[in-house]
């Protein structure tokens, strides 16, 4: 399975990632994460990738492309892989789909987890993290046993600042004007796989395999 996951903040994405990678033992591979060990690693890449980042810049794309490709060339990506934050703009995807082309691979689907923005608003303006432990905690859904202490760590309760309302509203407007452009190329594509994100994490899973294995095996 090489994978593409995309989903606007709040959608839980990073959860299904987490049940996907054990369900088909590939690689769950982060923008975030692949940047960190290319400059960990000291690569000619890592080092340019590093110079941007010290400077409070934006990673050029073809730095990031370089990366990827780097990345993707690892054992342990051979038999597949979930990519997540890459790529964001389409001339990403359209390097992602040569890169994959000229060395005889191809994306088998681009999911895309989607949930009502006003949804989005509540989960994500809803959020406690434990400021000592992370634990993460909700208003409505996950109530901790006293109200603002963690049941774990008996840490405080945080409200943090990019989960109030109106920096999450601003989160996901820039979400949805940077992504548009992507979903709509690997729609015309015909990769992309839309998930109703409503529904309860188990669902939603069960709705992305079986999306899959109709795919892989219709």
């Amino acid at each position: 399975m090489n994978l593409v996951l995309l989903g606007p903040p709040g959608a839980g994405k990073g959860t299904q990632a987490e049940k996907l990678i054990k369900e088909f033992q590939i690689p769950h591979i982060s923008t975030g994460d692949m940047l960190r060990e290319a400059i960990k690693n000291r690569t000619e890449l890592g080092a340019q990738a590093e110079k941007y980042m010290t400077a409070g810049e934006l990673v050029p794309d073809e730095v990031v492309i370089g990366i990827v490709a780097e990345r993707l060339m690892q054992s342990d990506a051979t038999g597949g892989f979930l990519l997540d934050g890459f790529p964001r703009p389409v001339p990403q995807a359209r390097a992602l789909d040569q890169f994959l082309q000229e060395n005889g691979k191809a994306l088998t689907a681009v999911v895309n987890i989607e949930v009502d923005p006003q949804i989005l608003i509540a989960r994500l303006s809803g959020r406690r993290v434990c400021g000592t432990c992370g634990a993460v905690y909700h208003v409505e859904t996950k109530q901790a046993k006293e109200p603002g202490i963690c049941d774990l760590c008996q840490g405080e309760l945080i409200h943090r600042a990019d989960d109030h309302e109106e920096t999450v509203k601003n989160r996901l407007a820039v979400y949805s004007e940077q992504t548009e452009p992507l979903i709509q190329y690997y729609r015309e594509s015909g990769l992309l796989l839309q998930v109703n994100g409503e529904k309860s994490i188990d669902e939603v899973y069960r709705e992305i395999i079986q999306e899959l294995r109709n795919r892989v095996d219709p």
